[in-house]
């Protein structure tokens, strides 16, 4: 097994089924995420309990293949045990720096706009090969903020995120605040409304990309099974009841979703709700049918959402000079 895959309590609880110690879970996840073991036999535990972990788990390597490096941003390609191909991307700002990471190996959700939805969902990433994509950043730059929101939906792996967030906040591992991680959804509803009754401890960003169901559906297929009338009250709830301020992702299409008349649709459809928007500058790539809205356009979009009190900020352009549209260089790569 894959020892990153371990959560504190998946670990607390193989040590006792086996007849050790929980205690020892700290000492092994401290080796792990503070001191930084590559061995498993380094851990400094009695030889019955390292035998365990020795027979029972491994530190399986993520191969670097590829990393394109245009100083704001960083794209790293990374290939797994079993071939596949994912993308972690660094972003460096005047704060820190932060990841965006990848949760599958492909996408099922098919959003037009989005080179990785091209290429098929093959499978899930497991908790700990999302760990491993971090782990490997942090060793070259300390990290200090997470966006899953890379290949994949990550609401689609939805165990294996929760498993990752919980290994990321371990307060004796990297002990990230909750406030330092945010996790992207296309709109799975139903599984916003279970971070909604777990209490989830993190951020949430929603793609939204469009401010009815027209423009949505055309552009976001998932929107057909979850339409904005189901997606918004889901999103409202888990703001409201987890006094958190939800992130509507918006990024600007020349022609499709930028008119003042699509700002205007967008201030009603968040009204009072405590969201903001996150206006996104698309990275086009080849054979891409979008191109990027002029900037004049988008400051008039900006200027109808900060006119009806709506919150807005513009993220900085970091990743068209590293091939950062998210699975363009994996996709270079396949193709």
């Amino acid at each position: 097994m894959n020892i990153y895959d371990m959560t504190y309590q998946k670990l607390c609880d193989f040590l006792t089924e086996h007849g050790d110690k929980k205690s020892r879970a700290e000492i092994i996840l401290s080796a792990l995420y503070r001191n930084g073991i590559s061995d498993l036999s380094l851990i400094e535990i009695p030889e019955k309990a390292k035998k365990l972990i020795t027979d029972n788990f491994e530190i399986p390597t993520i191969e670097c293949i590829d990393v394109s490096d245009g100083g704001t941003a960083v794209k790293y390609l990374f290939r797994l045990n079993d071939g596949n191909l994912v993308e972690t991307v660094l972003m460096r700002h005047e704060y820190g720096a932060s990841v965006c990471v990848s949760t599958q190996a492909g996408c099922n959700m098919g959003c037009k706009f989005c080179r990785s939805g091209r290429l098929r969902k093959i499978r899930n990433l497991t908790a700990g090969e999302i760990v491993q994509q971090v782990l490997y950043i942090n060793r070259k730059t300390p990290l200090s903020g997470i966006s899953v929101m890379g290949i994949g939906e990550p609401l689609d792996n939805f165990e294996n995120v929760l498993d990752f967030v919980d290994i990321m906040l371990y307060p004796k591992g990297l002990a990230l605040a909750p406030r330092r991680i945010t996790v992207s959804t296309c709109g799975l509803v139903p599984q916003i409304e279970k971070l909604t009754e777990m209490h989830f401890p993190s951020n949430l960003a929603v793609s939204l990309h469009a401010p009815n169901n027209e423009l949505r559906s055309e552009l976001m297929p998932i929107n057909k099974k979850y339409p904005l009338e189901v997606l918004m009250p889901a999103v409202t709830e888990f703001s409201e009841k987890l006094n958190k301020r939800v992130a509507l992702e918006y990024v600007m299409i020349k022609g499709v979703n930028d008119s003042e008349k699509c700002a205007e649709e967008l201030c009603r459809l968040i009204g009072e709700s405590n969201c903001y928007v996150n206006i996104i500058r698309y990275n086009s790539s080849e054979g891409d049918i979008y191109e990027c809205s002029d900037f004049e356009q988008i400051m008039r979009f900006y200027d109808v959402l900060k006119k009806n009190n709506i919150g807005v900020t513009m993220r900085r352009e970091m990743g068209s000079s590293v091939n950062a549209a998210c699975g363009q260089l994996r996709s270079d790569y396949i193709n």
